[in-house]
């Protein structure tokens, strides 16, 4: 069991990570990047979004008039960042796409040139960089529409808070995680969501696996994986070193 729980403890940080990129379909390139003067110099900014294109994702520059799907929200997409790490014998280029909260989800290996003409270097180096994605396998979830269409009447409940209502709505605030009330499981394309129906908050997310009776879990912060032992079902995780088991009270 110990070896089972450690392989899908695994599966489980993989998964938040490949899906933290693949849960967004859209994407925005800045009309001109931090450290250029000028918009698009040396063609950057285009090539960085037919890149993002090539790679699956719908990219808009943030100088563009959005749809209103992709402007709904600044959650729904990827943020799409440049690093010059170069000197000046070479030129070094390093793509970052990051969320709403300017959480990093992904960091391209280095893009590297010798060429001394800034066009050619850049364009090599940026080039480069983008065959970091090869890796990646970028391919829309659809989580985006999940979100959306599913979850739309549920806010998701954090590590350590509570909640209080306030006239527009629900607002975190600090406290503690529990897991004692009776949890309903709602289906949805890729596992369940635990709704904790006294205050229509999202306690847990839960992703099949090839085990029927284990799962994928996270909260916005704890990873781990759900097991059905028997009647009897366990969140199950480790937290500052320590192993910790959470029995939980589901309705399936």
């Amino acid at each position: 069991m110990k070896k089972l729980f450690f392989t899908m403890l695994f599966l489980a940080t993989s998964l938040c990570f490949s899906q933290s990129v693949n849960d967004y379909k859209y994407a925005i390139v800045p009309s001109k990047f931090e450290f250029f003067k000028d918009k698009d110099q040396y063609r950057l900014n285009t090539l960085t979004k037919l890149l993002m294109e090539k790679y699956g994702f719908v990219t808009y520059f943030d100088t563009d008039i959005l749809p209103s799907e992709v402007a709904e929200s600044n959650c729904n997409k990827v943020y799409v960042e440049l690093k010059n790490t170069g000197n000046l014998l070479k030129t070094k280029l390093v793509v970052v796409l990051k969320d709403c909260k300017n959480q990093v989800l992904f960091t391209s290996l280095e893009g590297i040139s010798k060429e001394k003409e800034y066009l050619v270097a850049y364009t090599q180096a940026l080039r480069e960089a983008f065959t970091s994605f090869d890796k990646l396998e970028y391919k829309y979830s659809g989580m985006q529409n999940v979100k959306t269409e599913e979850v739309s009447n549920y806010k998701m409940i954090t590590k350590d808070a509570t909640l209080k209502i306030q006239e527009n709505g629900i607002m975190i605030v600090e406290s503690d995680l529990e897991f004692q009330n009776l949890l309903v499981a709602e289906t949805i394309k890729l596992g369940y969501l635990l709704i904790d129906p006294k205050t229509s908050t999202i306690v847990l997310k839960l992703y099949k696996t090839s085990n029927d009776n284990v799962f994928i879990a996270n909260s916005n912060t704890i990873n781990g994986v759900v097991i059905r032992k028997g009647q009897e079902i366990f969140f199950e995780y480790y937290q500052d070193k320590n192993f910790i088991s959470k029995k939980l009270n589901v309705s399936f």
